[in-house]
């Protein structure tokens, strides 16, 4: 997985991208649909988020007590582009046919104390969305269960002295 962040005044954002061997179609599924999104994402969500303009709330995994954002799908062309916020964070999902696959490509604002946290937590959970596309779901790992983690705690190091050369 690539990662790097960029900076616009004090704005963060944390840029990701994946090559999936997955068709467009099939990864849009497993972004927009609550099913697909239970067995990968750091959130459930209580409705697809496929529509534009549609409320959905979604509620963190992993969190210390409940956390639920309410969001509005701002942006949702199937299957190319999704837009929505989570926890005061815009979340953009861009999808690209490249070699057979998708790229997927993930800008998210972010704080700046966050960001490696956060791509370490990403990384983990695109992991966990590729082995769902590639039909063999092992769960989604999140929260602090996911920061227990060998693979994360060495995934944050990583993250952490990429992004101190970076910013």
């Amino acid at each position: 997985m690539k990662a790097q962040i960029r900076k616009d005044g004090e704005k963060w954002t944390l840029v990701l991208v994946r090559e999936l061997r997955q068709a467009p179609e099939q990864v849009w599924q497993a972004l927009t649909d609550p099913a697909h999104l239970r067995e990968w994402a750091p959130f459930d969500a209580d409705g697809s988020l496929a529509t534009a303009g549609r409320r959905v709330k979604l509620t963190t995994v992993g969190a210390p007590g409940p956390h639920v954002t309410e969001t509005t799908v701002t942006r949702a062309d199937a299957p190319a582009l999704l837009e929505y916020n989570w926890g005061g964070n815009e979340m953009k999902w861009e999808l690209e046919a490249a070699g057979g696959g998708t790229r997927l490509t993930l800008w998210t604002s972010i704080d700046r104390r966050f960001i490696a946290m956060g791509a370490a937590g990403w990384h983990v959970c695109f992991d966990a969305l590729d082995r769902l596309l590639a039909g063999t779901p092992g769960g989604r790992t999140v929260g602090p269960d996911a920061m227990k983690n060998a693979d994360w705690q060495r995934l944050h190091a990583a993250y952490a002295q990429q992004f101190a050369r970076e910013s």
